[in-house]
């Protein structure tokens, strides 16, 4: 297994525990938690999809990664 398939790897599993926590409610949809797992997840993936230059998961991953970062202001600014 080389660099971007451990990076990849990191990332897709991180936003797959997020779905699965989620979907157990173990986290709420609404947290922290789960937001930040998804920017982190979203992020690697994206890093990996642009290191073997598959544009179709880099924008799928960076769009996910954007939306997630959105929720978490969001979230941050509803708290406040």
């Amino acid at each position: 297994m080389n660099y971007n398939d451990i990076i990849g790897t990191i990332g897709v599993g991180l936003i797959l525990l997020a779905y699965f926590f989620n979907t157990f409610w173990l986290i709420p949809k609404e947290g922290k938690l789960f937001f930040s797992m998804n920017i982190i997840g979203a992020g690697l993936a994206c890093y990996a999809s642009f290191l073997i230059n598959y544009v179709p998961f880099i924008i799928l991953e960076g769009v996910w990664c954007l939306v997630s970062i959105a929720g978490f202001i969001k979230l941050l600014y509803k708290t406040n």
